[in-house]
């Protein structure tokens, strides 16, 4: 009768911590996301260089979604970069969309400025006003390189 009472405890301890884990899994993998909580809009940039999925979208600081796909627009060439935000946030149609670092070492996120307007985009819309990003690399070189003697004659 002891061996039971061990055995029925010990089953459900397991029990309860795969249930633990597959909510974490869930949770903290966005798998549940598939809930219609969220909506998708597009925003079209120059270079969107170093911007991955999952990339964070923030607004004033805050964490408010995620990069969930990018792809080279054939027609415009220009990339084009899917965002998902929760349907609490609506962005009016004036709403800029930057990409910018997360660090001086850190990955690409994108930022998005609320704009003024009465009229708010959809979901599948697109955001118009876009800043790509800026290279690194590229301010480098232009401040290391700039002005110095060439050796043209």
């Amino acid at each position: 009768m002891n061996r039971i009472k061990v055995e029925t405890v010990v089953g459900l301890f397991v029990l309860v911590g795969l249930v633990s884990f597959a909510f974490l899994a869930v949770k903290l993998g966005g798998i549940g996301d598939a809930s219609g909580s969220h909506y998708t809009l597009t925003a079209r940039f120059l270079s969107a260089s170093g911007l991955r999925n999952g990339a964070e979208v923030e607004m004033a600081g805050v964490v408010v979604g995620k990069v969930t796909d990018i792809h080279f627009n054939h027609e415009d060439f220009e990339a084009e970069v899917e965002l998902s935000l929760p349907n609490s946030i609506r962005l009016q149609d004036d709403a800029i969309a930057s990409i910018a670092s997360s660090g001086l070492l850190g990955g690409k996120l994108i930022k998005i400025s609320a704009g003024g307007s009465e009229d708010y985009l959809e979901p599948g819309d697109i955001i118009t006003e876009t800043e790509s990003s800026v290279s690194l690399e590229e301010l480098l070189s232009k401040y290391i390189f700039e002005g110095q003697p060439t050796n043209d004659k």
